[in-house]
């Protein structure tokens, strides 16, 4: 009986084994007023309110779910997944 439920719910997880995620990194967060973000153009700083050594976060649909670090992998960047969030 046991068997068959675990096989019942293995086969409704992989319907959503297809289901498309949203992934971002948060590198920082910052507020600005109004007047300064309309004088941001090519080249301006934005100063975030994370520090170079702590590490950046890993969003699934806007929700922490690990934290890690920046890595460059050929032409582009990577994550390097460091610690799982519960």
């Amino acid at each position: 009986m046991a068997t068959e439920k675990r096989a019942a719910d293995l086969e409704s997880i992989g319907i959503l084994l297809h289901v498309p995620l949203h992934l971002s990194v948060s590198l920082g967060n910052c507020t600005m007023p109004i007047a300064d973000l309309l004088k941001l153009g090519t080249g301006s700083i934005v100063e975030l309110d994370r520090d170079i050594d702590r590490p950046v976060e890993l969003l699934v649909n806007g929700r922490p779910i690990a934290r890690g670090e920046i890595v460059a992998v050929e032409n582009a960047f990577g994550l390097r997944i460091t610690e799982l969030i519960a």
